[in-house]
């Protein structure tokens, strides 16, 4: 057995879900790693020419290795979330890295905002809290 459960303790609800949406932001963080790590002028380049020589640039990026890693770590995290919760409880809050992701995309990278895609996250927004009710 897991050692939550030999321990005798369980995950309590507001553990599993801090939990859910920390993995949540590790995402969108390594997200916004890997976009950073794949806009350099190296990687453009590497892009336009269809070369191989982009999976070499990418392995040896420490921006992308970190985005990587931030993968990893939440995927490792979010297993016991999902062993504790279920998936219709926890996989909406998976839609909250769209809005955080989005919102680091303008606000770290430059990336441009419109009406659309404002609306866009505040239906998300909207949409999780509609899902996390209790019926």
């Amino acid at each position: 057995p897991p050692p939550l459960a030999r321990s005798g303790k369980t995950m309590s609800h507001f553990v599993a879900m801090s939990l859910a949406i920390f993995c949540v932001c590790l995402t969108a963080v390594a997200q916004v790693l890997l976009r950073a790590g794949m806009s350099g002028a190296a990687m453009q380049q590497a892009l336009e020419q269809r070369s191989v020589e982009i999976y070499c640039l990418a392995l040896s990026s420490p921006t992308i290795w970190g985005g990587m890693i931030c993968f990893g770590a939440s995927l490792a995290l979010w297993l016991p979330v999902l062993a504790r919760r279920g998936v219709s409880v926890a996989y909406p809050l998976t839609s909250l890295g769209l809005v955080l992701t989005s919102c680091a995309g303008v606000l770290l990278l430059g990336e441009s905002v419109s009406l659309q895609k404002i609306l866009g996250i505040l239906l998300i927004v909207v949409g999780v809290l509609v899902l996390s009710l209790k019926n």
